[in-house]
């Protein structure tokens, strides 16, 4: 039974990790791995004095923060909604209806949000001609860039991550609720006493896990929603790689540049994990 995730670690994650060997070469697609000139951290340098770092920077890293502020919480507090939802039916109606859009790719969503924003014939952009105002470009705005992918990611993972927490709270012994309404507790009692403890170490877990790719806001979906006149603030470090990396063949530089990026998740991994545990919980190690 551990053989197919055994392999697939092995085959997907593992060996592919000796080409990050590549950002340290002059890496030539003939002469290979082995016979490609070694030039220490010279695409690091390149990087980091390039004018272009802080800009990806500050971009990704913004992206990150509002996916993490934004998107984190909103599957704990999905969960616990429905967690007090006792019509079984109701229920299991709605978490059939917000589990769908996960498997909608990035592709149709864009589309969707495209029909909808658009200026010509968008349906939020006729309804607010509608009601006398101006029409708003939501689609090419730098203001309203990050508000887009960001509403976009929240409508389409949403309802996929409440599952690990209604996993974890359906492992609630009902006897604590019980004895708390014996002793007078309410509903918002309940949920602070008992409800939000019993699922704290899986909370603080998934959140150290997704400190790991802080960094990765999601190559997809940003390059389809970036044009000439949002990519001031929607070009992150995905979409650069692919840039140089793929389209102009510079596959060493764009190596170091995803280097880079693996190395500040394992530090924030560490980070986040070493304070879990300095605050009393498990961590993942």
């Amino acid at each position: 039974m551990l053989a197919p995730g055994f392999f697939y670690f092995v085959i997907f994650k593992y060996i592919p990790m000796w080409g990050v060997l590549i950002a340290f070469q002059d890496y030539q697609v003939f002469q290979g791995f082995l016979a490609s000139p070694w030039v220490g951290v010279k695409h690091f340098d390149r990087f980091f004095g390039d004018p272009a770092f802080w800009l990806l920077f500050r971009n990704t890293f913004v992206l990150a923060f509002y996916n993490l502020f934004f998107f984190f919480p909103l599957p704990i507090l999905i969960a616990l909604m429905l967690n007090e939802v006792r019509q079984e039916l109701l229920k299991r109606t709605v978490q059939t209806l917000i589990y769908i859009p996960h498997f909608i790719s990035w592709v149709v969503v864009v589309g969707i949000a495209y029909i909808f924003f658009t200026t010509e014939g968008g349906i939020v952009n006729e309804w607010i001609a509608s009601l006398g105002w101006e029409k708003l470009n939501f689609l090419v705005s730098e203001k309203w860039f990050r508000v887009m992918v960001v509403s976009e990611l929240m409508w389409k993972e949403t309802g996929w991550g409440t599952i690990i927490f209604l996993a974890a709270l359906a492992g609630v012994d009902p006897q604590l609720y019980e004895a708390a309404r014996m002793d007078g507790a309410n509903r918002l009692r309940q949920l602070y006493h008992i409800t939000l403890p019993a699922i704290r170490s899986t909370i603080v877990i998934l959140l150290i896990l997704r400190l790991g790719s802080f960094l990765d806001t999601g190559f997809e979906q940003i390059f389809l929603m970036l044009n000439p006149l949002n990519r001031q603030v929607g070009e992150v470090f995905d979409t650069y790689v692919y840039s140089i990396g793929i389209q102009q063949g510079l596959f060493s530089y764009s190596t170091s540049v995803g280097l880079f990026k693996s190395v500040i998740g394992l530090v924030l991994v560490l980070g986040a994990n070493y304070t879990a545990k300095r605050f009393g919980e498990e961590g993942v190690y």
